[in-house]
């Protein structure tokens, strides 16, 4: 299932919480080498410390994590701002409480293959799709996101349409990108059929929560 975690629910969801932490490590520090903030075995930074949304991939128990990012809008401080300036020119203005930020996307390759046969790009495209219908609900038109230019391709195999506002080096192995990706019922519906998916992912109305047991059940 695809749910938000607000700051309310930080300790009630501590579990996926730590495990998007480390992946975050192994994705973003390990793999890529671009340069982040660690704590111990996690990738937190001080975005993560301004209570933030994160939309989360995980098990049906909320006990194991399949992928997810955080989500913060643009009309406070964000990385797109305070450090991947670089990547789009002066001239382009991005803070509007209908932008919102998506960073630090990532998938558990061995998770989704191992629960759910899914490979790493059909999985990443599942979690842009469940973006699109998140920020759908949340009145959200516009989501930026920084990434390396080989992930583009991830975009247009989503059905999503990204729009490459400018890329800089100097981040890690390879350039970043800036792109905005458009968030609308025809983009949500191009999504779907491209990925031949009928059923929503993200739901408006979130699951029963069992607060003494710590786990989303069905409500």
């Amino acid at each position: 299932m695809f749910i938000t975690i607000q700051a309310y629910e930080y300790d009630q969801y501590s579990c996926l919480l730590n495990q998007f932490f480390h992946l975050r490590k192994q994705v973003f520090h390990d793999r890529l080498n671009w340069k982040v903030s660690l704590r111990g075995t996690h990738e937190v930074d001080r975005y993560d410390d301004m209570k933030p949304a994160y939309l989360v991939w995980c098990s049906d128990d909320a006990q194991v994590l399949y992928g997810g990012m955080r989500l913060m809008p643009t009309t406070g401080p964000t990385l797109l701002y305070d450090v991947f300036r670089k990547t789009f020119s002066a001239d382009v203005d991005l803070q509007s409480p209908g932008i919102w930020e998506g960073t630090r996307m990532c998938v558990d390759e061995v998770a989704v293959q191992r629960d759910l046969g899914m490979d790493a790009g059909r999985a990443f495209c599942m979690l842009l799709l469940a973006l699109c219908e998140c920020a759908l609900e949340h009145g959200v038109h516009t989501m930026i996101s920084n990434y390396e230019p080989h992930m583009a391709r991830m975009y247009r195999k989503a059905g999503a349409e990204v729009e490459e506002l400018g890329r800089a080096d100097g981040y890690g192995r390879f350039p970043v990108c800036c792109g905005a990706f458009e968030v609308s019922d025809q983009i949500r519906a191009k999504m779907q059929a491209a990925l031949g998916v009928t059923a929503p992912l993200y739901s408006k109305f979130y699951p029963v929560r069992s607060f003494a047991a710590g786990l989303a059940v069905a409500a």
